[in-house]
């Protein structure tokens, strides 16, 4: 029997604190070229970043719109690796599973994992507008029947306790505080569903937050959290960690990239590769189930 999707009735978000309400402020006014045009090309909106070797050929294109044209597509594809990857993770999931995208953004992740794995998806977002652009994707997509966003706080979305057969976070576990993040997740997901997220994290054997993270938690409005928070904080919440990957030197290339990409730079990719390069910041991939 199919398990029918949450209802997609937009509920008022639970009361925010004044910075949940600036987050929201910034992502509904956000029009970022860097999310925009990459996800253009195929309505597939990812609001993440890349991984995997870059083909830096693209740079070599003599003719000023194609090699605009050539970038762009290029760093799509290494962003839409990393939300493969992702999905990839998810375990093995039939077609009447449900799966929750916790901030989803502009809802790209929640449709890969739906064409992946024929599962429902629901995504979730503190933001009204992004909420309702991604609706309107997975309608122009056609698979609204069984992707659906919702305007609601991930840390308290009010869907049905084991409900899920998985769970993710795509660079978005540095909005929220992280033992209450992954409560929820323990609460929605079925015994032995699995959690994935990709984050950025700082090192703290490195000491405590570099300048070079300061400064990207200040450009995104953010708290990024320490590394071993991630691992306590599962511990806390029945969630133990199955599969670990530092993704750190995959994603340098899509930096390298896009800091070379003038019509897509916003100011801060500097800071991210003096970050990953002198190993104070990190970018992880961690998988846990739920016991």
């Amino acid at each position: 029997m199919t398990t029918a999707p949450a209802r997609t009735t937009t509920v008022p978000v639970p009361t925010q604190s004044i910075y949940q309400t600036r987050v929201a402020d910034y992502w509904n006014a956000e029009e970022n070229p860097v999310n925009l045009e990459l996800g253009r090309i195929d309505d597939l909106y990812h609001h993440h970043y890349g991984i995997g070797e870059a083909d830096r050929s693209v740079l070599e294109e003599p003719d000023p719109e194609l090699r605009k044209e050539r970038i762009t597509s290029e760093l799509h594809r290494l962003e839409h690796a990393q939300a493969e990857l992702l999905a990839s993770h998810l375990g093995p999931l039939t077609p009447a599973d449900r799966v929750f995208d916790a901030g989803c953004g502009r809802g790209g992740g929640s449709i890969v994992a739906n064409l992946r794995h024929g599962c429902h998806a629901d995504g979730v977002t503190i933001s009204a507008k992004q909420c309702d652009f991604a609706n309107e994707m997975a309608r122009k997509r056609g698979v609204d029947a069984k992707v659906r966003y919702h305007h609601r706080n991930m840390l308290d979305t009010g869907f049905e306790t084991g409900a899920y057969a998985a769970s993710w976070n795509n660079e978005s576990t540095m909005y929220v505080e992280l033992e209450l993040l992954f409560a929820e997740h323990a609460r929605l997901l079925r015994r032995g569903g699995r959690y994935v997220t990709v984050t950025g994290c700082y090192n703290d054997t490195y000491g405590r937050a570099s300048r070079e993270v300061s400064l990207i938690n200040a450009h995104y409005i953010c708290d990024i959290h320490p590394r071993s928070e991630y691992f306590r904080s599962m511990a806390k919440n029945r969630l133990v960690p199955v599969h670990v990957e530092d993704l750190t030197a995959a994603t340098i290339p899509y930096w390298e990239l896009r800091k070379q990409a003038d019509h897509l730079v916003t100011g801060i990719e500097d800071a991210f590769l003096d970050a990953y390069r002198n190993g104070s910041f990190q970018y992880l991939l961690i998988v846990a189930d739920r016991v």
